[in-house]
């Protein structure tokens, strides 16, 4: 007995304080989760979608990730703090090449030293390969949670597109679309996870081995009370989100475990999280709608084929019907600035501010892109951690990494100022760190204390969370201390506007990462090799803090107003039209005969066919 529980101790997948999963990350074909399309999508082990992720707080993650794919690839354990490992991160361009086709990589997710528990998600970050598929949803669980309930179930909440995200991005990124439409999802997607398996659809209702939209719902039982881990893994839609009859309350936001708030509506942006609490109902008599909607004013067209509601069901009795209650007078955004900690943490004081503005604009290459500041960002070639260890003392140099590159000192207290310019709403995400909110303004432009208020220090218990939503012309200030040596990106998390350059890389503690003396592992190496990017050096590959001689640039803002040809050309237009009136109003006064006047023009048409020109045109060839 005792050499058999050795052996299976040797042999089990999930080892004394180690969570390990084996991901052969695939192409899978003939999906069709939204019953109107079928697809090819971007899986795991040959299934999709990819299977969600459950460990305990004591445990640390290790994915032992293979490409199947026909182009890079990367895993990105979105919220997870890493350690000083940012090359864990996943993050192509800032934290690793990424993995090439054939090849493999392990990452190392440091749970059980990171201090963190709640609902966090797994998704490509590389290409954007999580818009087709490879996105899944991770629980953290600790040993004793902040609030009482009797079971869970985690909700998975995305868009859809039916074409691929390499078609969709040339259709984006084009001089057809100047004005930078967004694509259009085609559909949205609910479905739900239990344990670490997704919920199976309604009984007779699919053949699909998981339940998505109308065929998907959660078992209720009188009497209990349940946590409900909403999670957004879209591209682009944020969601509303509410249940008929029944409450909600919010008891954890990315992460961050808050006191209980009550709320009869969820607005999720791309990437944000929050759990909820609901206490079932003593009747069996009904089953009930739960409703996820897409926020349609993100689009710049709901084209008519979009139905952007979609529904599931909690379940009381399977043969009761579904009572739908319909739509809600009015959508809000939930003001997460107002809901406190369960955990009481105070920010220090800052000395150090970062200042991003948002814009977009029509490029000098005809295209749309965003920017930070007036800058597009551009994907470094080598992965900007990478520059940080191997640049000395050049690694604090700015430059070195390339434009939308911010240095910060070992435990410097920053505050990271966003504004968002643009007409449109976005979803920030920090990578590395849970910043405070420290402050927000509904018009960053206003003098009025009460639209711009100023911030306050000293706040006690402001919240923390890693994915910030920002409306048009509003700002959110975030409140980091930079107690994690590495680098680590900072973007807007529709994954249209990050391929656009809406993005910056704060370089974090660069000799201080150095002297700790950790290193990426020798298999990311070997994978940049095998993709021909360099590994040292600045963000161009040169051992230099300013030669960045081969590093793409651009494209920039369309540099408008007036030059000095133009001036030239329009001081040479007035001259003319000058000189025309003047000559007219000769000539209406008698200052030439009409024969003196048809003289003068035959002369002048004369002289300009001997130089060769009439009018600006070449003067015909003979013969030719």
């Amino acid at each position: 007995m005792a050499s058999s529980l050795l052996a299976l101790a040797l042999f089990s997948p999930v080892l004394a304080g180690v969570h390990e999963v084996w991901w052969n990350i695939t192409y899978v074909e003939d999906v069709n989760p939204d019953g109107l399309f079928d697809r090819r999508v971007i899986g795991v082990n040959n299934t999709w979608p990819p299977p969600p992720i459950e460990v305990s707080t004591n445990d640390s993650l290790r994915v032992h990730a293979t490409n199947s794919l026909d182009a890079p690839t990367t895993l990105h354990h979105h919220g997870m703090f890493f350690n000083s490992t940012s090359w864990m991160d996943g993050a192509a361009g800032v934290s690793e090449c990424g993995i090439p086709p054939g090849a493999s990589f392990t990452y190392e997710v440091p749970i059980d030293t990171s201090g963190q528990w709640g609902t966090y998600w797994v998704h490509a970050h590389a290409s954007g390969q999580y818009v087709d598929g490879l996105r899944a949803p991770v629980v953290i669980h600790p040993p004793q949670e902040a609030h009482q309930y009797d079971e869970e179930f985690t909700v998975n909440l995305g868009d859809w597109y039916h074409d691929e995200h390499a078609v969709l991005l040339d259709q984006f990124i084009n001089i057809a679309n100047p004005g930078g439409a967004e694509p259009v999802p085609d559909s949205s997607l609910i479905y739900f996870s239990q344990n670490g398996e997704y919920l199976k659809p309604i009984s007779g209702r699919s053949s699909s081995a998981v339940g998505f939209n109308e065929n998907a719902t959660l078992p209720f039982e009188p009497g209990k009370t349940y946590r409900l881990r909403v999670v957004n893994t879209s591209a682009f839609a944020m969601f509303f989100f509410w249940i008929d009859g029944h409450d909600m309350r919010i008891i954890e936001v990315d992460g961050t475990d808050v006191e209980e708030s009550p709320s009869d509506l969820l607005s999720l942006t791309v990437a944000q999280r929050y759990s909820v609490l609901v206490t079932s109902r003593n009747d069996t008599n009904a089953n009930w709608a739960i409703h996820a909607n897409m926020d349609t004013d993100m689009f710049d067209t709901v084209p008519p084929a979009l139905n952007p509601n979609i529904t599931s069901s909690i379940t009381y009795s399977s043969s009761a019907q579904v009572t739908d209650l319909g739509f809600i007078d009015e959508y809000a955004t939930v003001n997460d600035t107002n809901l406190v900690p369960v955990i009481v943490m105070s920010p220090p004081v800052v000395t150090k501010t970062i200042e991003l503005e948002v814009s977009f604009d029509t490029m000098d290459d005809g295209t749309n892109h965003a920017m930070f500041n007036q800058i597009t960002y551009n994907m470094p070639l080598v992965p900007a951690v990478f520059s940080e260890l191997s640049l000395g003392s050049n690694a604090t140099v700015e430059a070195a990494y390339g434009p939308n590159s911010f240095v910060v000192d070992h435990m410097d207290v920053v505050d990271i100022v966003i504004k968002n310019g643009d007409a449109g709403k976005h979803p920030f995400h920090l990578h590395g760190h849970k910043p405070w909110i420290v402050g927000r303004a509904t018009d960053y432009t206003s003098d009025d204390p009460t639209l711009n208020p100023p911030i306050v220090e000293g706040q006690r218990n402001p919240v923390r969370r890693d994915t910030v939503h920002i409306p048009s012309m509003g700002s959110a200030t975030l409140r980091v201390v930079a107690d994690n040596p590495g680098v680590w990106f900072l973007h807007c998390h529709i994954e249209w506007h990050l391929e656009v350059g809406l993005a910056i890389q704060l370089i974090e503690a660069p000799l201080v990462a150095q002297a700790l003396g950790k290193k990426p592992p020798q298999e990311m190496f070997d994978n940049c090799q095998a993709l021909g990017l360099p590994t040292t050096g600045n963000a161009a590959g040169h051992a230099s803090a300013t030669d960045l001689d081969g590093l793409k640039v651009g494209p920039f803002p369309q540099n408008l107003g007036w030059h000095p040809r133009g001036v030239g050309a329009l001081v040479g237009c007035i001259l003319s039209a000058l000189l025309g009136m003047s000559t007219v109003a000769w000539y209406s006064m008698g200052g030439y005969s009409e024969e003196e006047i048809e003289r003068e023009v035959r002369e002048r048409i004369s002289d300009k066919a001997k130089r060769g020109r009439f009018f600006g045109l070449m003067k015909s060839r003979v013969g030719s």
